[in-house]
C-alpha cells in the first residue's frame, strides 16, 4: 500500500511538472509566393511577395533572400530585409523591386500581348531570415515554390 501511495505521488506530481510548461508550438517553413508583379516607369518590376506563416505560433521575419527565375530564364536575386509579425497560419506582404534582364522582359511582352491567355510560369527559392514566438534567436527557413503570373484585366503593366 506504501508502494502504491508514494507511486501515485510521484506519477502526480510528475503530471504536475510537465503541465506547468508551456506548449511548444510547432514551427514549420514559410509559403513565399509573387502576388503581383508591377512594371515601373523605369523597367523595373515591383513585386508583391506574398510570405505564408505555416506555423503555429507569431514568426518575426527579418528578411529574405533568394532567387527569381522566370520561365526558363537565368534567375535574378530577391533580396530584402524588414520588419513583418505575422501570425500563426496567416499570411502578409512585402514590396521588393528588381532589375530584370532583357530576356526576362521579352517573355513579359510577350505574355502581355495575349492578354488574359497569357500566362508566365515563375520559380522562387531561397531562404526566410525568422523568430519563432518561443525562440530567443531567428534563423533560416529554406522556401521553393512555383506558379504563374498572367495580366490583370485593366490594369496595365500588371500581373497577378
Amino acid at each position: 500500500m506504501k508502494r502504491l501511495l508514494r507511486g501515485s505521488f510521484l506519477l502526480l506530481l510528475t503530471a504536475g511538472l510537465v503541465a506547468c510548461g508551456p506548449p511548444k508550438k510547432s514551427v514549420f517553413p514559410p509559403t513565399v509566393s509573387i502576388q503581383q508583379l508591377k512594371v515601373l516607369p523605369d523597367g523595373e518590376w515591383q513585386l508583391t511577395v506574398r510570405i505564408q506563416n505555416n506555423s503555429y505560433g507569431e514568426m518575426d521575419f527579418k528578411s529574405l533572400d533568394g532567387q527569381l527565375q522566370v520561365a526558363e530564364l537565368v534567375p535574378v536575386r530577391l533580396h530584402a530585409a524588414f520588419e513583418l509579425d505575422v501570425p500563426a497560419l496567416v499570411g502578409d506582404v512585402i514590396t521588393i523591386e528588381v532589375l530584370p534582364t532583357a530576356q526576362m522582359v521579352k517573355t513579359l511582352q510577350a505574355v502581355n500581348a495575349k492578354g488574359s491567355a497569357g500566362s508566365l510560369a515563375y520559380r522562387v527559392n531561397g531562404s526566410a531570415n525568422a523568430k519563432p514566438e518561443q525562440e530567443k534567436q531567428t534563423r533560416d527557413f529554406d522556401f521553393s515554390g512555383n506558379d504563374f503570373l498572367s495580366p490583370a484585366p485593366g490594369i496595365p503593366n500588371t500581373f497577378r
